[in-house]
């Protein structure tokens, strides 16, 4: 059964060479982020999850809130397994399918074609829909002739079409989304919440962080609220939103 337990979860990253007077003040001043400690004369280290405890489970839609620094971003990295927790326990039980970091997928040399195919290779696509696949990102991502070009003569907007298309392609039982709508124009950014609308629904678990409250509301049944990498507040979405925007009415 798809499942996430975190106990505790706590993730550290040591900044070293910090003697520079500027570095260290700016370090030990900052507003957000984790707590900072220092250790020996040179290094501080940064908390940037403190003792994260969370069960989610099938049927959970999770939106991440909590201002830039929070922990946010972090806490997927441990949840796709990119980061090993520090101290406590993290356990992943189902395929997971991170969006994390769009423009990594991509190899500029390539062409938009090859680089479909070799992420279906990647994704283990079968043989047998490998056609169906290249089409479906083809006609999502409306690039046409420039499929047969290198990425690196792509624009920014275009990358992040194939980007996107590509690891949405992807089938798993837990999907992690790190701000999956903050780029493009308002015709992708439609056309990319209704392919992540359907995507969701197959997926057993959602966690997805995001600065929109209007996205958290459409996608999310539950909100998790992280402050200075700490679990501040979790239940239901409408009033864990009210209560974090009550303290930062600008937007989260």
């Amino acid at each position: 059964m798809t499942h996430i337990r975190l106990d505790k979860v706590t993730v550290d990253f040591p900044v070293y060479d910090t003697g520079h007077r500027s570095v260290r003040r700016s370090l030990l001043t900052m507003g957000v982020g984790g707590a900072i400690s220092r250790h020996g004369r040179n290094q501080l280290v940064v908390r940037a999850l403190d003792g994260i405890d969370l069960d989610l489970r099938k049927g959970d839609r999770v939106g991440l809130i909590g201002h830039n620094g929070s922990g946010k971003s972090t806490l997927l990295q441990v949840l796709a397994g990119i980061r090993e927790p520090t101290g406590g326990m993290a356990r992943i039980d189902g395929s997971t399918a991170a969006l994390l970091s769009l423009g990594s997928i991509l190899d500029p040399e390539m062409t938009g074609y090859e680089n479909i195919g070799h992420a279906g290779v990647l994704l283990s696509i079968p043989n047998r829909r490998r056609d169906p696949f290249r089409e479906d990102i083809a006609a999502f991502t409306e690039l046409g002739s420039f499929l047969d070009l290198p990425v690196r003569t792509y624009s920014a907007g275009m990358r992040l079409r194939l980007s996107f298309a590509l690891m949405t392609a992807q089938e798993a039982e837990i999907l992690l989304l790190d701000e999956a709508f903050g780029a493009g124009d308002a015709h992708f950014q439609e056309r990319a919440a209704r392919r992540m609308a359907g995507l969701s629904e197959r997926m057993n678990i959602t966690v997805f962080a995001s600065h929109d409250s209007a996205e958290i509301r459409r996608f999310c049944n539950k909100a998790v609220w992280l402050e200075h990498g700490r679990v501040r507040q979790v239940g239901p979405v409408d009033p864990v939103l009210t209560a974090y925007l009550n303290l930062a009415p600008a937007g989260i």
